[in-house]
């Protein structure tokens, strides 16, 4: 079944290309089932890329999604047009009424900062409550899902002395868990960060359960039963190029950066990447999306119920 998105939005024609079934609005109507409603708020700078990543892999499960792009209220984005973001994305106030099956918070590269200290910090934190009594499930990434499990749980992120940066190599931790149908017992994430969780902390917190992680850079994936969430730290959902892009564009601005390891055939930036993690990704997404449409009540008024 395909993902609904506006025919005027960027990701519309961008999927349908790479042979992913989307469909508008309209069409959707006329189906006589029920999507499942998936909001995705958006903390990247690059929201049309991000939007992307993450439609690609929430549309090729086989129910029908109904996106629907949020933002926070009072931030503005400098990097996306806004003629773009006034047409596609609602702000966080005009949403907190709505019901969702499902909702992706989004990493944002602000890590070097306190949580306190960002600027739109209690907003997300109303959020965060929010998505107790107006959400099934919730799927934290990257700083998104650190800032969850520090609301939640207190688990402080720790800086690094370098980035980590390239594909790092994970075990599957919990093969029986229904998010980890299908995923081999090890294989590759894309990692891009200067901060970190730390297993054992997040040890001494009741009910957490670690799924993914990799003795080079700690627990990846934690479930979060209490709170109907996901916490991931790493990029299942990067494009084979966005490591790339990073380099570059650190190498271009003079910042002091290594070549992602792992990443580059012989670790030569010469050489086109190869993406390795793939599959995986759209096992995870897919094995999300499967336990929301298992676990959502089919009156969506009854979410948080």
């Amino acid at each position: 079944m395909p993902i609904t998105l506006p025919e005027t939005l960027p990701a519309y024609d961008v999927l349908r290309n790479e042979g992913v079934m989307v469909m508008s609005p309209e069409r959707a109507a006329r189906q006589d089932i029920r999507p499942l409603r998936i909001g995705l708020l958006n903390l990247m700078p690059k929201k049309i890329q991000t939007e992307n990543q993450f439609a690609r892999l929430i549309g090729a499960t086989p129910l029908q999604i109904d996106l629907h792009l949020i933002r926070m209220t009072e931030h503005l984005t400098r990097n996306t047009a806004a003629e773009h973001m006034e047409t596609f994305y609602r702000p966080f106030r005009e949403v907190k009424d709505e019901k969702f099956d499902g909702l992706i918070i989004t990493g944002a590269p602000i890590e070097h900062l306190p949580f306190t200290e960002v600027t739109y910090w209690d907003e997300l934190c109303e959020v965060f409550d929010w998505t107790q009594t107006h959400v099934q499930s919730t799927f934290g990434v990257c700083w998104g899902g650190m800032a969850m499990i520090n609301h939640f749980h207190g688990v402080q992120k720790h800086i690094l002395p370098k980035k980590a940066f390239g594909c790092f190599r994970h075990r599957n931790l919990a093969p029986t868990s229904p998010y980890l149908r299908g995923f081999s017992d090890d294989f590759v994430i894309p990692v891009s960060r200067w901060t970190e969780m730390r297993q054992a902390e997040i040890d001494t917190k009741p009910g957490l359960r670690t799924l993914l992680g990799s003795e080079e850079v700690g627990p990846c994936l934690v479930e979060d039963p209490a709170h109907r969430a996901l916490y991931i730290f790493n990029h299942f959902e990067y494009d084979s190029d966005t490591l790339k892009q990073e380099y570059d564009r650190d190498v271009a601005n003079g910042t002091p950066i290594n070549v992602p390891l792992n990443y580059y055939p012989d670790d030569n930036p010469a050489k086109p990447p190869l993406n390795r993690w793939r599959s995986h990704a759209h096992l995870l997404y897919g094995n999300w999306i499967n336990e929301i449409y298992q676990s959502t009540p089919y009156e969506i008024a009854e979410i948080g119920t």
